[in-house]
């Protein structure tokens, strides 16, 4: 695949199984973490230990094995083609950087700060928070090829945000989060930050890059073959580092069951908030409901990978930053199907309105 990139390469299958029933799989996890970081508590506690520079080695391990095969799908010769739907670029640069981390910042100060604060654990208020700035500061990379594709989305317009929103992530992620960090009182702990971001965004990038090239030297037959073949190991990994986050999460969910519900609720909105808005600005703009699908799909979905990366790097293991980024990743697939299922079913409304823009 190189930057005259076709559409079959660009969009992928639909959802296999593991994707469909993500949610049923990380409710197992929670399951089985919780019951291995009651059962086994000391071996959970040495893996706990096992850090450098406050980084836990065998996350670390897990979420490159995570991240790197996604990222493995992102060609970033594709930037030059941001030009042909510059209106749908707009708006998409425009929702997932200036409207979503801010908007996530404001849910988590009212729903954890206000709403909730009663019922939710005092000394993790600021560490919520947190979690909701990192889920909603990372847009999303791998699964918006699948929502795109589920909407007959235009493939390469899909590829081009992903590159893009790739690219401006390595620099602005890091801003981003100290400055709504710091907005919202909470300690910002710049080393650590800047470590998490070069561990799990440049670092990944750049062997996901190499070893992009070096199999499409071979032909787009060995790399589609290896796509296929490493397609697995980001949801393994992912479920292995849940299982292993809820073991330390164990006690603290038992104590109050409902934490969950309640940092979701302020996720839900921000979904349907962020792609209602992209979806609106599109057909006001006259883009094409094969490129508003797309770009209301990436701002409603997070990276949530790389927020539970950072969560467990700058906060720990059982911090409540580190949950609820995984809040995120339980309701991640039901509610983009119903998003999916909203524009799929709004087209007649959307194309009504878009031919008079």
């Amino acid at each position: 695949m190189n930057t005259t990139l076709t559409a079959r390469a660009a969009a992928p299958a639909p959802m296999s199984v593991f994707e469909r029933y993500l949610t049923v799989w990380v409710f197992l996890c929670i399951v089985a973490g919780i019951a291995l970081g009651q059962m086994l508590p000391g071996p959970v506690q040495a893996i706990g230990r096992m850090e450098v520079a406050r980084v836990n080695l065998p996350v670390g391990l897990l979420i490159w094995v995570m991240i790197i095969p996604m990222l493995l799908k992102v060609d970033f010769g594709a930037l030059h083609q941001v030009r042909g739907h510059w209106r749908g670029i707009g708006v998409t640069l425009f929702v997932n950087w200036a409207v979503k981390p801010f908007s996530m910042a404001l849910l988590g100060w009212i729903f954890v700060r206000q709403v909730f604060a009663p019922y939710l654990p005092a000394d993790q208020l600021d560490s919520y928070v947190a979690g909701l700035i990192l889920l909603a500061a990372a847009p999303c990379t791998a699964m918006v090829f699948v929502w795109s594709r589920l909407t007959n989305g235009h493939a390469l317009f899909t590829l081009s945000q992903v590159a893009l929103n790739d690219t401006i992530m390595v620099f602005a992620f890091a801003p981003i989060v100290a400055l709504l960090l710091g907005l919202s009182a909470i300690t910002v702990p710049w080393d650590t930050l800047i470590t998490s971001v070069v561990l799990y965004i440049v670092i990944p990038v750049i062997a996901a890059q190499l070893w992009r090239r070096a199999l499409l030297r071979k032909g787009q037959a060995a790399f589609d073959a290896t796509l296929a073949k490493i397609g697995p190991w980001s949801i393994t990994a992912l479920l292995a580092t849940l299982v292993l986050l809820f073991a330390f999460q164990g006690e603290a969910i038992l104590k109050q069951p409902l934490v969950i519900a309640m940092l979701a609720v302020p996720i839900l909105i921000q979904v349907f908030f962020n792609s209602a808005l992209a979806y609106w600005l599109n057909r006001k703009l006259g883009e094409s409901h094969s490129v508003a699908c797309p770009s209301a799909l990436i701002g409603a979905s997070n990276f949530f990978e790389l927020a539970v990366a950072a969560a467990i790097s700058l906060f720990g293991f059982e911090s409540g930053a580190a949950l609820a980024t995984v809040v995120g990743v339980l309701i991640e697939v039901p509610v983009m199907l119903l998003v999916v299922r909203i524009v799929n079913q709004s087209k007649g409304w959307y194309e009504a309105g878009a031919c008079k823009a």
